[in-house]
């Protein structure tokens, strides 16, 4: 991908987080980047960094946690030595996120058309009536029936389902050129679900958007994917486009992740999926060589040692002793 394409430009991301135990490393040498129209899901066992990493881009962290790159680019502009004044102009406005779980996103003492008028009139220097039109005009588009009635109503006098599509149009209503979306689908139910996400591509291809977003759940990314990160422990073990991940998976994490997986006319009735042995490892004090080698059917000593970073002419890139070629799924 040619650099001055990327939305967003993230090279060696790492964030520290400071224990009793130690520091913890929950993002380490994170390196992807997004174009305009793009979506790139980030997938993950609970743990892995995803979120910290969305966390860390937004300038949202914990107190505790530090964030160092060696480049994290938005349009060009570089957010590792922008000021606090600047990172929160730019959050909300071009840099917008959909959050885990909307009851807690959202204030439970404001209407929904307070909090969606809000940060609107703030970044645009726009009138009560203007945000207030501008929230109506988006609540229709997400899929919100009396838009209107809708922006004096408060969060909990809304279904799961509709405050997901409140938080989307809140997200939306400045306009952004980033979106970041953290398992914005997880605590609706299945048909939910698959509206959210269909709602979010149908939007993301007619506004033109640079979208990551944050799951584990690798059928959604077989949906809505452009490219892939693969993360276990802090790390991205393989990246490249969503039909090269899934066709042909060159790192034995990402391999035994897809075979837990049920493929219709593939998997047997009542046949045992695949599993990952073992337990991820702690995160805190210093860490060599590849974190997965402990659970790899395939891990050998230099295993321990600097790992190197193998990749194809399609964009797939996997960090693994093994150029690919010898794995087999």
């Amino acid at each position: 991908m040619n650099q001055q394409d990327a939305v967003l430009d993230v090279q060696g991301l790492n964030v520290d987080i400071d224990t009793p135990r130690g520091v913890l490393h929950a993002v380490r040498n994170v390196s992807f980047q997004v174009r305009r129209g793009e979506t790139l899901c980030l997938v993950g066992e609970s743990g892995c960094g995803k979120s910290m990493t969305s966390l860390s881009l937004m300038g949202l962290l914990p107190r505790q946690a530090r964030r160092s790159s060696r480049k994290l680019s938005f349009m060009g502009e570089d957010l590792s030595t922008a000021k606090k004044g600047r990172i929160n102009a730019l959050r909300g406005d071009k840099m917008a996120m959909i959050f885990q779980e909307p009851m807690t996103a959202l204030n439970p003492a404001y209407t929904i058309g307070e909090q969606l008028t809000e940060h609107y009139i703030h970044h645009r220097r726009a009138s009560a009536a203007q945000a207030r039109a501008r929230a109506i005009e988006l609540l229709d588009k997400v899929g919100i029936a009396s838009a209107g009635q809708r922006l004096g109503q408060y969060p909990h006098q809304l279904s799961g389902g509709l405050r997901q599509r409140v938080m989307i149009a809140m997200a939306l209503m400045c306009g952004p050129e980033l979106l970041i979306a953290d398992e914005p689908s997880t605590a609706l139910d299945v048909t939910i679900q698959a509206q959210i996400l269909r709602l979010l591509a149908d939007l993301q291809q007619e506004l033109g958007i640079a979208m990551v977003l944050i799951t584990h759940d690798l059928g959604v990314v077989a949906r809505i994917a452009d490219r892939v990160a693969i993360m276990y422990a802090g790390e991205i073990m393989e990246e490249g486009p969503v039909e090269h991940i899934f066709a042909r998976p060159r790192h034995p994490y990402t391999q035994g992740l897809l075979s837990c997986i049920p493929v219709p006319g593939h998997t047997p009735h009542g046949g045992k999926l695949g599993t990952i042995p073992g337990v991820v490892p702690s995160l805190i004090g210093d860490l060599q060589g590849c974190a997965f080698r402990e659970r790899c059917a395939y891990a050998e000593p230099s295993c321990a040692r600097t790992v190197p970073i193998h990749g194809t002419a399609e964009g797939q890139s996997w960090r693994c002793i093994r150029n690919g070629a010898e794995v087999t799924a």
